[in-house]
């Protein structure tokens, strides 16, 4: 992990629950198909420093289907339908700050803004969700949440459904969680149509004196 995220996380690769997690990753997928791929279980830490975190997006697992994950909460790559949740953060998108949807699923472009979007779970078996869950990735991201919470300045947590909001205990104080439902079809009409997450999350860090994000995702081919 050639990133400064290597010194603040090292002790984790050291312990006993990280070489246990390493052998049922490195046996799963000798047997299953296994997403995402090894180089891009980091991809979320490669694509925003530590230093530049302004906002926090908590995902559960990695999407289970062909060529979908890459290693981002919400994302998907270039080329791949946008999924169900993905659609709905969309619609709020357009209507908190009038972005229109940019024609794939794809938002590297948010995490090069300074936005980590973490899954808690960074592998999972095709075709079946939560597969890797209480395998160990759990102990290695919620210490993520934890380093980002020691930072000084101000961060924006973005806890969708109630798992991403059991993590707000490991948030200090001095930060800003903005929660909700799930923007899943199943909840996003119970709570995350009108939230506005994207602009309030724009003035907590204003009011912080912190740049705000931009939220908006330009065509692939730009």
């Amino acid at each position: 992990m050639q990133t400064d995220w290597n010194p603040l996380l090292r002790e984790q690769f050291e312990q006993r629950y990280w070489d246990e997690l390493q052998k049922f990753v490195q046996d799963e997928r000798l047997r299953h198909q296994v997403f995402p791929v090894d180089d891009d279980v980091f991809r979320a830490l490669h694509l925003t420093r530590y230093t530049d975190v302004r906002a926090v997006i908590l995902g559960q697992d990695p999407y289970h289907g062909p060529g979908q994950a890459h290693g981002l909460s919400f994302s998907v790559r270039p080329g791949v339908a946008v999924p169900p949740s993905l659609r709905n953060i969309y619609k709020e998108l357009l209507d908190d700050l009038g972005i229109e949807h940019p024609g794939h699923g794809n938002l590297e472009a948010w995490a090069r803004n300074g936005v980590l979007l973490l899954n808690s779970v960074l592998t999972v078996r095709a075709h079946n969700a939560g597969s890797h869950r209480k395998q160990g990735w759990e102990t290695l991201t919620d210490r993520i949440i934890q380093v980002v919470s020691e930072k000084p300045e101000p961060v924006v947590f973005i806890l969708w459904g109630n798992f991403a909001r059991s993590k707000a205990p490991l948030i200090a104080d001095h930060h800003h969680i903005i929660e909700s439902p799930h923007p899943s079809p199943l909840s996003a009409s119970r709570g995350f149509f009108g939230t506005k997450p994207f602009s309030r999350a724009n003035d907590a860090l204003v009011a912080s004196s912190r740049e705000p994000i931009d939220w908006s995702l330009p065509p692939l081919d730009s």
